[in-house]
């Protein structure tokens, strides 16, 4: 979807790099969501003190829910992944934000940007398995009856390539849907504010789709920590 403006496309085309600003808008825009990630995260960590300010409740607070949320799931263990899970929860809700800012592109609604995220994800998963069951977690791609093991792990090895497919093309639907009906209803009826209501509701739709690319990780790498079956 080509946008008729964008705020730093433009800034590109005048220092010369308009093509590829051009080509390369989710790039441009994941760069801009990793710089304001690191300045809110260094601003935040310099505000931290033992009397905490009300910003500093609500963020303390919000952490601390995803974190038992994890938790919960998981069980103690998996709390040492919890930074991990947090950055991408945090850096796909920032992005999915992005879209609602006039001149600034979602680099979640681009293809390239999920599967940047769904890949390190499936890596870890298996990272995860190896590490808690060593070479026996092969088992879990073997299932419990030994004659049925080729067709099992040929089968296992499908649903686990598939969930980079579930985690990328589940975000970068939403997210690229809820661009598109934006966009035709600025061409139509933008004037008469008729995007405000679906702006509205996409603050909830980047919410949620965080939330659920959070929450299937989460359920990926309790998978790889169990005990095969």
């Amino acid at each position: 979807m080509e946008h008729p403006y964008l705020f730093f496309g433009k800034f590109f085309e005048l220092i010369g790099l308009g093509s590829f600003a051009h080509a390369y808008p989710h790039v441009i825009y994941s760069w801009v969501a990793m710089v304001i990630l690191i300045v809110l995260g260094f601003l935040a960590a310099k505000g931290v003190s033992m009397i905490p300010t009300k910003g500093q409740n609500f963020f303390e607070i919000a952490v601390s829910g995803l974190e038992q949320f994890m938790v919960d799931i998981t069980g103690e263990e998996g709390r040492q992944f919890f930074p991990i899970i947090a950055t991408i929860f945090l850096y796909i809700l920032l992005c999915n934000l992005m879209g609602l800012i006039p001149g600034f592109f979602p680099p979640t609604a681009d293809l390239n940007t999920t599967l940047s995220m769904a890949i390190p994800v499936f890596i870890f998963t298996h990272a995860i398995g190896i590490r808690y069951h060593g070479t026996k977690y092969v088992k879990h791609f073997l299932g419990p009856v030994w004659w049925m093991a080729p067709l099992i792990c040929i089968i296992e090895l499908i649903g686990h390539f598939a969930r980079i497919l579930s985690l990328s093309f589940r975000l970068f639907g939403n997210m690229m849907g809820h661009e598109l009906v934006v966009g035709i209803l600025l061409a139509l009826a933008g004037l008469f504010f008729a995007p405000l209501p679906i702006m509205v509701l996409g603050v909830l739709v980047a919410l949620i789709q965080a939330f659920v690319f959070f929450m299937l990780s989460i359920m990926y790498f309790t998978g790889a920590m169990e005990e095969a079956h």
